[in-house]
């Protein structure tokens, strides 16, 4: 994974003072700690890049690390998925992957440290209780009764909490700090509660778990993070962090916010997402239409496309919203220099050319990929019996109706000049065949007397083309922000009925058998399209992953 980020923006600037300084010692290391709740999505992949991007850029080290505190939302898939989607991304961790739950025992000798220091105690208040004397962010809190327990009494409740002597939620562990603090975070925020839960990596070996407030920063200081680089969310949770390390007296990295990314008819949230994949909504975290990296990579994209996108973007300390058109420009430039070219036709109109010999076939030089003449050409198979595209033949067309029409001449990519002379139709007067004729003169696409018909169209031979089912994705939500529902509903009711549509009956050139899953390809004329996971031997599965159509490149022209 190759960085373009120049050390001009603002954390950036922050690293450099530090290096001029010495603070740190010229150290920079970085980490990315996902929480494995859910799977990684594309705001996760722009702080992906920040944090392995800023490591690089001066050649410093990045961590994985997994914050695993809530054993009752982890799962191994979860774990396994972010370690692929990581590394699919490009970055590297080399040999540092690490858990929170690595440091469980040096959390729990930590938290006892504090509770002799008289900075912790154990509280009996419900979950309900706690909110409750808490306050408000105009209203301060309240102290709770068992605030005042003596160092004893707490080391001795600690311990016996840790023992399995107490149910669920019936005690808490807070830090004792000030519960008039206008900084909420600040008002005795709880460090541990009781989960008799078996966790994927420790299974049953604790039945208390560290808050992620309590157990995020001192992860930082134990593996040597010199800056914690998060979102803007957690800006408020810095003065905590700092408070549980300057109570413990330990290594102090520094942590920098930055805004999340949003983007236009998109959700971000793990939990929001995780609702779409449990009520069916979509078929999955890996769904094409998802945000998430496997839902990305299923749909075509590739890293190199996501990385562009997250570098143009920038790093920025204001929230905003990002247009989805920049993504689509992203993925769109990218494939448009690596697909391969081929045809497909996606809704087949049979074409017969009569004065074309029955027997015969030949075969036609196709580019590649006109971006990149080392892709170099293909042979594609012409014969009597074609399909087009039933949208590309009009009986009755409009004025500016340019393609296939009775009485009408147009060019065949790569192969012939064919003209309309009879329209087959069924018994519900629906059109299902045409009759041609060729001008065997104009092979490979030109006329010797310099004719030029006003449209050329993609075809495939019948006898040759593979049958395949494609999908074609449209945005999940119709409204540009999703939680901007009507009144009295969510975010639900703005998911687009129209998200997908799958055509069965689609035909493809040949050149394509036996391709991949992942495997990428300009369908010409059509967009760009990546082999499903879903296919067979015997039958192809392909997803939309983009149209031709750049929307982000005129709103460009237009500044």
């Amino acid at each position: 994974m190759t960085s373009t980020i120049e050390s001009t923006n603002f954390i950036h600037q922050i690293i450099d003072e530090h290096m001029a300084t010495g603070r740190f010692g010229g150290r920079v290391h970085t980490r990315f700690p996902p929480e494995p709740n859910g799977y990684l999505h594309i705001g996760h992949a722009k702080s992906i890049w920040i944090n392995y991007g800023t490591a690089e850029l001066y050649g410093g080290k990045f961590n994985l690390r997994f914050d695993d505190t809530n054993p009752t939302k982890e799962e191994q898939e979860y774990i396994d998925s972010i370690i692929y989607d990581v590394k699919w991304l490009g970055a590297d961790w080399e040999d540092r992957l690490f858990f929170a739950s690595d440091y469980f025992q040096q959390l729990y000798e930590w938290a006892v440290q504090l509770i002799e220091a008289g900075k912790a105690y154990v509280d009996d208040l419900s979950p309900e209780e706690i909110r409750e004397y808490r306050g408000t962010l105009t209203e301060p809190g309240k102290n709770s009764p068992y605030r005042d327990r003596s160092i004893e009494e707490n080391l001795d409740l600690f311990q016996r909490m840790k023992d399995g002597e107490f149910p669920d939620g019936s005690r808490v562990l807070r830090a004792k700090i000030d519960m008039a603090s206008p900084n909420v975070n600040l008002r005795d925020p709880i460090m541990y509660r009781i989960l008799h839960a078996e966790h994927p990596r420790t299974g049953d070996a604790w039945c208390i778990y560290p808050m992620y407030d309590w157990a995020h920063g001192q992860s930082d200081s134990i593996e040597g993070i010199t800056h914690s680089i998060c979102t803007l969310e957690f800006e408020n949770n810095r003065p905590l962090y700092d408070w549980f390390i300057e109570q413990l007296g330990i290594y102090a990295p520094q942590q920098i916010e930055f805004a999340r990314l949003n983007l236009t008819y998109t959700l971000m949230s793990k939990r929001k997402l995780l609702r779409l994949v449990r009520e069916g909504a979509v078929s999955g975290w890996d769904d094409p239409r998802m945000p998430t990296i496997s839902g990305l990579r299923r749909r075509g994209y590739t890293p190199e496309a996501i990385r562009t996108f997250c570098d143009r973007i920038g790093v920025s300390k204001a929230n905003s919203v990002v247009d989805i058109a920049m993504l689509e420009h992203a993925i769109r430039e990218d494939l448009n220099q690596r697909a391969q070219r081929v045809m497909a036709v996606l809704k087949p109109l049979k074409v017969v050319i009569e004065n074309y010999p029955e027997d015969q076939v030949e075969e036609m030089d196709a580019v590649n990929n006109p971006e990149d003449a080392s892709m170099g050409t293909r042979k594609v198979p012409f014969s009597r019996v074609l399909y087009i595209e039933q949208d590309d033949f009009m009986e009755d067309p409009p004025k500016k109706f340019f393609r296939l029409t009775p009485g009408r001449e147009v060019r065949l990519r790569y192969a012939y000049f064919i003209t309309c002379t009879d329209v087959v139709k069924d018994a519900d007067g629906n059109i299902v065949e045409l009759r041609c004729t060729y001008d065997p003169a104009t092979r490979g696409g030109d006329a010797p007397d310099g004719r030029k018909p006003k449209a050329t169209l993609h075809w495939v031979s019948a006898s040759h083309a593979l049958d395949a089912e494609v999908r074609l994705y449209d945005h999940l939500f119709a409204a540009p922000d999703p939680e901007d529902a009507p009144e009295g509903q969510d975010f639900t009711a703005n998911l687009n009925p129209n998200s997908l549509e799958v055509l069965p009956s689609a035909r493809i050139e040949p050149f394509v058998e036996g391709a991949a899953p992942g495997s990428r390809y300009q369908f010409e004329r059509q967009g760009y399209f990546c082999v499903d996971p879903d296919s067979t031997a015997n039958r192809l599965v392909f997803n939309r992953t983009v149209g031709l159509r750049d929307t982000w490149a005129k709103i460009q022209r237009k500044q």
